[in-house]
Order: C-alpha cells, then sequence, then structure tokens
C-alpha cells in the first residue's frame, strides 16, 4: 500500500466551486470502507430482525451505524494525522508478542469476514444461475483476477469499480422498497428505541447480533490507510483539511449503508412479518417469497444480483484490508495474488465441507458462526484505535476532544459488552 500513499492529486489551491473538487478528490475511501458495512453477513442478521420483530430493530440499525460513524471518523484521523495506518500503530506502540498476537485475531477477523463473502457469492450465483453452492464457492476463488485487474488501473479504479456496485445495491433495494410500498409512519416509528428491545430476550439477542455485524474490526485498519492515498499538504493545515474532507466522504457514505441495511429490515417487516410469516432468516428462504408475495417476478432477480454485488465489493475491500494488515504488523509484502489465494482459500474450504454434508442449510448457519467469529475480534481493534486517538503524545494537536474521547471509550465499551453477551449466548446460553 506504501506506493499508493498521496497517489490521488487533491487541488490546493483557491477559487470559486473549488470545495466540490476537494470533495469529489477525497470521494472514496469512505464507500470503500461501508461496503463492510452491507455484507452478506449483515443479511441474516436484518432479515431476522424485520420477519420476527416488524420495524422494531430499526432503532439498533440506527444506533450501530452512529458507532460505525464515530469509529471511522477515529480511523481515518489517525492515518491522517500521524501518517500511520492502525496496524502500524499497533506495531510501534505495543511490545512484539502482543502486536504479533493482533496480527493473528485480525486475520482471524479476515477469514471469517471472507467466509461471509463465500457464502453469500456462492448463494447469489446459485439463485441467479442455478449454479450449485459447492461449485459456486469454488468459482469465487477466481475474483482475485478482478482485484489484481482493478489494482492493475489504480486505486481510483478499484473506488469506482466499489461505487458502481454500491449504487447497483442501492437501486435493487431502492425498487424493492418502492413495490413493497411501507406504512411511512410505521417506519419512521421504528428508529424511536423501544423498551422491548432489552426486555425480550430474542430481540436482544438479534439487537446484539446487528451491532456485532456492522461494525467490522479490519475496516478500521483499512480506513487508516486508504485516507493516506490523497496528496494532501503534510502539514498542520493539509491535515486538518484531509481530515474534515475524509470524515465527511465516510459519514456520506455510511449514511448509505444505513440505507441498505435499514432496507433489507423494512422490507422483511413490510413483506414477511405482516404475512405472517416471521421464521424468515435465511437468505434463500427470502429469495424464494420476495416474488409470490410482491406479485412482481422481478423482485426475487433484484434481491439477488444485489447480493451478488455486495458479495463482489467485499472481495475488493477484503483484499487490500488482508495486505494493510500484513504490511503494517509483519512488514512483510507478498504479492496480492498469492496473499489473496490463501485467504480466500481457507476460508472456501468448511465452506465446500459444510455445504457438501449439510446443504443451504449448514451454509446458512456458517454464515451466523463467522458474524459471532467477527465479533470476537472486535475489541482487539476498537481498543487500541481509541487508545491511540486520545493519545497527546502520538496525535500533537490533532488529539481528539475531551468529550469526544468519553463518546468513544462508551461506544468501545458498548460493543465490547454486547459482543461478550452474544458470545455467551452462542456458546452457552
Amino acid at each position: 500500500m506504501g506506493a499508493l500513499n498521496a497517489s490521488v492529486r487533491v487541488p490546493t489551491a483557491g477559487g470559486s466551486g473549488q470545495w466540490l473538487r476537494r470533495f469529489l478528490a477525497f470521494l472514496g475511501p469512505g464507500y470503500m470502507v461501508s461496503v463492510g458495512y452491507m455484507d452478506p453477513g449483515n443479511w441474516a442478521t436484518d432479515l431476522a430482525g424485520g420477519s420476527q420483530f416488524g420495524y422494531t430493530l430499526l432503532s439498533v440499525i440506527l444506533l450501530s451505524n452512529v458507532m460505525a460513524i464515530v469509529l471511522q471518523a477515529l480511523a481515518a484521523r489517525l492515518g491522517i494525522a500521524t501518517g500511520r495506518d492502525l496496524a502500524q500503530a499497533c506495531r510501534d506502540h505495543y511490545p512484539k508478542p502482543v502486536a504479533f498476537a493482533l496480527w493473528l485475531v485480525c486475520e482471524i477477523a479476515i477469514i471469517a469476514c471472507d467466509l461471509a463473502e463465500v457464502i453469500g457469492t456462492a448463494i447469489a450465483l446459485n439463485l441467479l444461475f442455478g449454479i450449485p453452492l459447492v461449485m459456486g464457492a469454488i468459482i469465487t476463488a477466481v475474483d482475485v483476477f478482478l482485484v489484481l485487474y482493478l489494482m492493475r488501473h489504480g486505486f481510483r479504479a478499484l473506488e469506482a469499480f466499489i461505487i458502481a456496485m454500491l449504487m447497483v445495491i442501492f437501486a435493487c433495494f431502492g425498487i424493492q422498497i418502492a413495490l413493497a410500498a411501507p406504512p411511512v409512519a410505521e417506519v419512521l416509528g421504528g428508529f424511536i428505541p423501544r423498551v422491548e428491545v432489552v426486555t425480550n430476550p430474542a430481540a436482544l439477542y438479534i439487537a446484539i447480533g446487528i451491532i456485532g455485524a456492522t461494525v467490522m474490526p479490519h475496516n478500521l485498519y483499512l480506513h487508516s490507510s486508504i485516507v493516506q492515498t490523497r496528496d494532501y499538504p503534510r502539514d498542520d493545515a493539509g491535515k486538518r483539511m484531509a481530515i474534515r474532507w475524509a470524515v465527511t466522504d465516510s459519514t456520506i457514505a455510511l449514511m448509505l449503508a444505513l440505507f441498505i441495511n435499514a432496507a433489507i429490515l423494512i422490507m422483511a417487516a413490510t413483506v414477511f412479518h405482516k404475512a405472517g410469516h416471521t421464521d424468515v432468516q435465511e437468505i434463500e428462504q427470502a429469495y424464494a417469497l420476495l416474488s409470490p408475495m410482491l406479485g412482481v417476478g422481478i423482485a426475487s432477480t433484484l434481491f439477488a444480483i444485489a447480493l451478488l454485488a455486495s458479495g463482489l465489493n467485499s472481495t475488493v475491500t477484503a483484499t487490500l484490508a488482508g495486505q494493510i494488515v500484513m504490511e503494517g504488523f509483519l512488514q512483510l509484502r507478498l504479492p496480492t495474488w498469492a496473499r489473496r489465494l490463501v485467504t480466500r482459500g481457507i476460508a472456501i474450504v468448511p465452506v465446500v465441507v459444510i455445504t457438501a454434508l449439510y446443504g443451504s442449510e449448514g451454509a446458512a448457519k456458517l454464515l451466523v458462526f463467522s458474524q459471532v467469529l467477527l465479533s470476537m475480534q472486535l475489541p482487539f481493534a476498537v481498543i487500541p484505535l481509541v487508545r491511540f486517538v486520545t493519545d497527546r503524545e502520538k496525535m500533537g494537536r490533532f488529539v481528539i476532544a475531551p468529550w469526544l474521547a468519553s463518546l468513544a471509550w462508551a461506544i468501545a465499551a458498548i460493543i465490547v459488552v454486547l459482543n461478550m453477551k452474544l458470545l455467551f449466548d452462542t456458546f452457552v446460553g
């Protein structure tokens, strides 16, 4: 990634309309990060939440999105202020054994994320083209060539591909929401927090799952690195300007992620919950029911197209994150194709084995397990991030304000407690 630093030109001279040109120059990293907030792993929790509890859990999606906006803003600030990404900052700060352990858990998180992408893409290929799940999982190995092709054309090509796929997902769900025509008053009411989210154990379990599946640990490493691809002046004024535009970019992109996650839940609530189908938790179930219940043949196809676009998008960002983490922690650079084949190969094996033995039901359970595995890694990324951005020695004049530090530690505590509860319920409860 070092070669890509300062590779995207940013206009610095004044003049009318210059703010728009600067905004467009910084447009991209936020959208690459937002991919992790709407990957196939999120779909299962959103579908389950909507079908079981109607619009009630929209407030949880909103809360998790606010947390994501704050944490990604902090990751961007760390990268721009220090010139180090989160992996490099961990390597500099912690003893070698601790840094190695952090790298290891981050690699597990990336493989878990890859697991969700393999399953999601395989399911999409099965739904659209009838390709068996096992074959679909194997086909996902060739995505390495897509990543290599895009990287050969520069960082802007990667960003353009990501944004194009996001627009496909956005359009698919926009059409589905228009077809479903949910009651606006009930939808807006769902964004107001309800006591039953906490008092109802089943609702609380899905709520924790939504938060656990939303904030992705590797996204924090990714964002802190790719914001440095912009060629802003590396002085205080340039860094301040870069932080402002990078945070604007990621906030707008994560609002798009909020729309897509909310759209999945709203669609499940309007189409399934209202009709009494409160047990829809698997992607294949949703696909099979959508067209018959909406009375529009294209509804299920749009759902599968969005799923395929989501899987392809996640592939690109997971590849980049893996490269950043390995270089940052170990100062080790593997060729992109080798790095990609190793992580994707590790992810494909369990998918192929479980799917061959237990079919699509086994794949669905593996998808949920991948989210639990991701939840286990989250504290190991969030806590170092908040620790660094509250350290005046590291951040200098860009250290975060006391009120923001309190908010960041509160978010870290909420995520850790909820994830611990999710793990306890999964393995003990």
